[in-house]
């Protein structure tokens, strides 16, 4: 295993990560679907023995069991060889007192005195100014001084300027962002990955396969220009080769559920060399990346030209997870994305498609001349179907979200 020194912490934590939202999971006596404790415990410390040593979970993944299991399966002196990371979920805290609850029921559910890695879950600008006006600040200079955590982080899903101010804000030892070849100037992107580096802020990388799709169901047009390569590796491979190739990142997070996932995925982390791709293997990426984008039924480039909506629409996002939609055919995880990102299900603060009221000011901005309003219908149709409530087009799988504690909007049945 390789690995690559946090530099702010002098941590030397392994390339590859393990993330604990995708557990495998099998149907118990009750017709419930829960983790596979004895393959999941199996495949956990085997990627241990193999070197992994930074193992990531939050409140709601499996709905609220990946912490008790990671408890569980770090036992036996597992939890002596690495690096725990874990998430305060800001869409669940109200008050100053709550963060220090979380805190405190973590610290029992993974049955250890310190988390080595406590992320602020989640963050956009709005929902970084809540929190802020909450004293997370105090809050984190207070347990790390405790001791009750390590290393103060956190996981972000934003545009740049938030990034670039919520690193500004504080004197934060780690954050954790997307990036992927598709995500390259999404989000916090190569922008922020290179800005947090510069403040010697580690980067943790989350959806490096973009939640596996880099990776499955991979389209014919996509498979043809990977076959070309001198050199042949599998999807995943070259996604995770082109992540690992930027010097900037310290360990890539990959949520194995298969065995041969785990295998694959270490075997590629034992190679894992910055800046070790060729300009041709680059190029090649990059025609796959451009590849995709032709799959894409809006092309929004996320310039921000048409923002601020004046109805209060996040016209990009909306846009994103439209295309995405269509790039991968995965429709419950863009669902949950749209739903928790743009229509309020995290910070309450709904933004999406059907509040569109077609003044048309996005169009006159927009450098692409895309046909927004048109496609901000759309999205209302294939997202929102009925566009009535923000939750309507989760359908059966809002329940299952919301128990899980992703969700913290309000509806006639529960307040979050």
């Amino acid at each position: 295993m390789l690995y690559r020194k946090m530099k702010k912490t002098g941590d030397k934590l392994s390339v590859l990560g393990f993330g604990c939202m995708r557990l495998p999971q099998k149907i118990d006596d009750k017709g419930a679907v829960k983790i596979d404790e004895k393959l999941a415990t199996r495949q956990l410390r085997y990627a241990i023995d193999c070197g992994v040593n930074y193992v990531d979970t939050a409140i709601p993944y499996h709905m609220g069991e990946s912490e008790p299991f990671l408890g569980r399966a770090l036992s036996d002196g597992y939890r002596e060889k690495v690096k725990i990371a874990t998430k305060l979920p800001p869409w669940l805290v109200k008050t100053r007192e709550d963060m220090d609850r979380f805190l405190d029921d973590q610290l029992e559910r993974l049955k250890t005195d310190s988390i080595d890695y406590y992320l602020v879950h989640g963050l956009d600008g709005n929902i970084w100014e809540k929190m802020k006006s909450l004293d997370v600040f105090g809050f984190l200079d207070k347990a790390k001084e405790e001791g009750r955590i390590t290393n103060a982080g956190f996981s972000f899903h934003g545009d740049k300027d938030a990034f670039k101010k919520i690193i500004d804000d504080y004197d934060w030892d780690f954050c954790q962002i997307q990036y992927n070849y598709l995500d390259e100037n999404n989000q916090a992107g190569k922008e922020g990955l290179e800005y947090a580096f510069s403040k010697d802020v580690g980067v943790i990388i989350m959806e490096p396969l973009r939640g596996g799709n880099l990776a499955r169901k991979v389209p014919a047009q996509i498979e043809s220009i990977w076959n070309e390569a001198e050199i042949k590796r599998s999807p995943a491979e070259w996604a995770l080769r082109w992540v690992w190739n930027h010097p900037e990142v310290a360990s890539v997070l990959s949520g194995m559920n298969e065995d041969e996932h785990v295998e694959e995925n270490i075997r590629i982390a034992n190679e894992a060399y910055p800046e070790s791709l060729t300009e041709k293997e680059h190029q090649l990426v990059k025609r796959v990346e451009e590849t995709y984008r032709k799959l894409m039924k809006a092309g929004c480039t996320g310039c921000q030209y048409c923002m601020p909506c004046p109805s209060g629409v996040d016209i990009p996002t909306c846009l994103e997870v439209y295309d995405n939609l269509h790039m991968f055919g995965d429709e419950i995880t863009a669902k949950l994305v749209y739903f928790t990102r743009v229509a309020g299900g995290q910070d309450g603060e709904p933004a999406n498609a059907s509040l569109c009221e077609n003044c048309g000011q996005c169009e006159d901005a927009c450098p692409q001349k895309l046909p927004i309003q048109e496609l901000l219908e759309k999205v209302t149709i294939e997202l929102e179907e009925s566009g009535s409530s923000p939750q309507a087009g989760l359908g059966d799988a809002y329940e299952i979200f919301k128990d899980a504690g992703f969700l913290a909007i309000k509806d006639d049945k529960t307040e979050e």
